[in-house]
């Protein structure tokens, strides 16, 4: 990076749930050898202002930690409480030996988060365990952290409402099925956008390829990548060949530099 006020996001997976390939599936794209078609569950690493953001931490966390450029982490952003977006917090303890991680979520996630690692948040926890410091945000009310300021962003995820956030020049959306006309207007011409797109067909709690291209139609953004994708988004190749100017697909291991 050139500077600190120069951004920089690593795409640690891109995938669904399921990830790509998924188990069990003989599709052809689940057999790609286009190492852009193999994809872990979403995650990326905000490289801003000297400090590097984790948003979400799935059950790839370790796998893809450890291939990444650069494994320091300052801070955690949550987006939801669905397990392909928490399920490696426990892996947080590598980062938890000199203090507390600090970890940025909604009420509703952390109160979830204590019924499932209770073991982290004991009275007298197990020394081996992730020490956690965890705080609320409320969407649409920005905070700082370590100077840098942070807009949680609401969204719906069919019935749930979940985070997105901006940073700087960055908008990041995952699982988003319902943007807010105001939340639009706000992120207009945001130079870079990260958006969900689960596939070609419709979902009900995920936002499909053509709904995600009239949402970055109406923001305008100066560049968009397309996250949280499943096989049926078809072959990388082809299908970022035929997005509109400006719209990629992510992929695992891509860094985008602003």
């Amino acid at each position: 990076m050139k500077d600190n006020n120069s951004l920089e996001i690593e795409f640690l997976g891109t995938g669904t749930s399921t990830g790509v390939p998924a188990i069990k599936c003989d599709c052809p794209v689940c057999q790609s050898t286009d190492s852009r078609d193999n994809r872990l569950r979403t995650s990326v690493v905000i490289r801003y202002k000297g400090r590097n953001i984790l948003i979400d931490c799935g059950p790839d966390f370790r796998t893809q930690i450890l291939r990444a450029s650069n494994d320091r982490l300052d801070a955690l952003l949550l987006t939801h409480i669905h397990y392909d977006h928490v399920g490696g917090l426990d892996d947080l303890r590598s980062y938890c030996y000199g203090g507390n991680f600090p970890i940025f979520a909604r009420q509703d996630v952390i109160d979830h988060l204590h019924q499932r690692l209770p073991y982290c948040f004991g009275d007298n926890p197990y020394p081996g365990v992730p020490h956690l410091d965890i705080t609320p945000v409320v969407e649409n009310v920005p905070f700082e952290y370590d100077g840098i300021t942070i807009e949680p962003l609401p969204i719906m995820h069919y019935r749930l409402k979940i985070l997105g956030y901006r940073i700087g020049p960055l908008a990041y959306i995952t699982d988003a099925k319902e943007i807010e006309e105001s939340l639009i207007e706000r992120l207009h011409g945001i130079p870079l956008l990260v958006i969900n797109a689960l596939r070609f067909e419709s979902h009900i709690s995920h936002m499909c390829l053509s709904e995600s291209l009239e949402v970055i139609k109406r923001i305008n953004p100066g560049q968009a990548y397309l996250i949280h994708m499943s096989d049926k988004i078809g072959f990388h190749a082809e299908t970022d060949a035929m997005l509109p100017e400006g719209v990629h697909l992510a992929y695992d291991g891509l860094i985008v530099r602003l």
